[in-house]
Protein backbone atom coordinates (compact mmCIF):
# COMPACT_ATOMS: atom_id res chain seq x y z
CA UNK A 1 0.00 0.00 0.00
CA UNK A 2 0.92 3.50 -1.14
CA UNK A 3 0.22 6.49 1.01
CA UNK A 4 -1.61 9.16 -0.93
CA UNK A 5 -3.11 12.90 1.08
CA UNK A 6 -5.98 14.53 -0.68
CA UNK A 7 -4.72 17.63 -2.21
CA UNK A 8 -8.48 19.19 -0.59
CA UNK A 9 -8.15 18.61 3.17
CA UNK A 10 -4.57 16.97 3.12
CA UNK A 11 -5.73 13.70 5.04
CA UNK A 12 -3.37 10.81 3.82
CA UNK A 13 -4.43 7.38 3.72
CA UNK A 14 -2.96 3.84 2.20
CA UNK A 15 -3.79 2.91 -1.40
CA UNK A 16 -3.19 0.49 -3.55
CA UNK A 17 -4.89 -0.44 -7.11
CA UNK A 18 -4.81 -4.15 -8.13
CA UNK A 19 -5.92 -3.15 -11.22
CA UNK A 20 -7.97 -0.20 -12.63
CA UNK A 21 -10.70 -0.62 -11.34
CA UNK A 22 -9.93 -1.87 -7.92
CA UNK A 23 -8.83 0.15 -5.38
CA UNK A 24 -8.14 -0.20 -1.53
CA UNK A 25 -8.22 2.63 0.73
CA UNK A 26 -7.29 2.05 4.32
CA UNK A 27 -7.64 5.23 6.20
CA UNK A 28 -5.17 6.13 8.73
CA UNK A 29 -6.72 8.87 11.29
CA UNK A 30 -9.96 10.07 11.35
CA UNK A 31 -12.26 11.32 8.56
CA UNK A 32 -13.07 14.70 10.54
CA UNK A 33 -10.40 17.18 8.49
CA UNK A 34 -12.74 16.02 5.61
CA UNK A 35 -15.46 18.38 4.53
CA UNK A 36 -17.07 15.38 2.35
CA UNK A 37 -16.92 12.87 5.48
CA UNK A 38 -16.86 14.86 8.66
CA UNK A 39 -19.87 13.52 10.59
CA UNK A 40 -20.30 10.49 8.48
CA UNK A 41 -21.36 7.23 10.52
CA UNK A 42 -18.01 5.08 10.17
CA UNK A 43 -20.26 2.26 9.56
CA UNK A 44 -21.43 3.71 6.65
CA UNK A 45 -19.91 3.24 3.16
CA UNK A 46 -18.88 6.72 2.69
CA UNK A 47 -16.75 7.76 -0.53
CA UNK A 48 -15.14 11.47 -0.76
CA UNK A 49 -15.06 12.52 -4.75
CA UNK A 50 -12.05 15.01 -3.44
CA UNK A 51 -9.93 11.55 -2.00
CA UNK A 52 -10.56 9.56 -4.63
CA UNK A 53 -9.48 12.57 -7.35
CA UNK A 54 -6.34 12.66 -5.06
CA UNK A 55 -5.35 9.00 -5.51
CA UNK A 56 -6.59 9.35 -9.68
CA UNK A 57 -3.79 12.51 -10.23
CA UNK A 58 -1.11 10.02 -8.36
CA UNK A 59 -1.94 7.17 -10.29
CA UNK A 60 -1.64 9.79 -13.41
CA UNK A 61 1.45 11.01 -11.94
CA UNK A 62 3.34 7.84 -11.76
CA UNK A 63 2.88 8.30 -7.72
CA UNK A 64 0.84 5.31 -7.82
CA UNK A 65 1.07 2.13 -9.54
CA UNK A 66 -1.58 -0.83 -10.48
CA UNK A 67 0.86 -3.79 -8.90
CA UNK A 68 -1.70 -6.55 -10.33
CA UNK A 69 -4.55 -7.97 -12.53
CA UNK A 70 -5.97 -5.95 -15.80
CA UNK A 71 -4.05 -2.67 -15.17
Amino acid sequence: MEPVTCTTCGTQVLVEKRSLPHTTVQWTSPTTRCPELAGCAPAGVAVCTRLRASIEEALREGRLRVTGGDG
